[in-house]
């Protein structure tokens, strides 16, 4: 194997929206790729920022945020809410899409995406240039459409899409492998 260094590039990461309000009560928009699922009981998600994003302090300020998970149709959109800075530009009026205040949380989600978390912070902690910002999941909204029989999203009507640190490149999730939990605990495979 050839050595990279020590740089983060485990793949694929998660393209997620996050949703905030400002100080003024403006909804803003931001792409996290640092994030991801922390804990199950309390149901919880992380994202991890840098001070310098807009976002950051309004998560300090109204300890909420939602996680807008975004179909493969809206990645253009996607790309320039992570590019441009909610302190210059409002987002949600340049994309077209829509904020909706959440009725649990301090924070606006996005009309448009069909999976949501409402998410309040209960811990923050520094590490080197990101802030790690715990929420935990006070409620999953989704599209109807994209809800199974389990009562769970759907992945192929959701039709998220993931991130490529290292290339700098979005990717499509693709093709069912199988259902998970299946071997008991027993391999039978080749």
């Amino acid at each position: 194997m050839k050595s990279l260094g020590a740089r983060v590039l485990a793949i694929p990461t998660p393209v997620w929206v996050v949703g905030t309000y400002d100080k003024e009560g403006k909804p803003n928009v931001m792409t996290a790729a640092w994030g991801g699922v922390c804990c199950s009981r309390p149901p919880c998600v992380h994202v991890s920022l840098r001070k310098a994003t807009y976002s950051y302090g309004n998560i300090v300020e109204r300890q909420a945020f939602t996680v807008n998970i975004p179909g493969e149709e809206d990645v253009a959109k996607v790309d320039f809410i992570g590019t441009a800075s909610g302190r210059d530009v409002d987002k949600f009026a340049i994309t077209g899409l829509t904020p909706v205040r959440s009725g649990l949380v301090d924070a606006p989600y996005v009309a448009e995406f069909p999976l949501v978390l409402e998410c309040r912070v209960i811990h923050s902690l520094e590490i080197g240039l990101h802030t790690q910002f715990i929420g935990e999941i006070l409620d999953v909204k989704a599209e109807e459409s994209a809800v199974t029989d389990r009562n769970a999203p759907d992945i192929g009507v959701v039709n998220p899409f993931v991130y490529s640190p290292g290339n700098r490149a979005y990717h499509a999730i693709g093709r069912s492998l199988g259902l998970a939990h299946t071997s008991r605990g027993e391999y039978s495979g080749t």
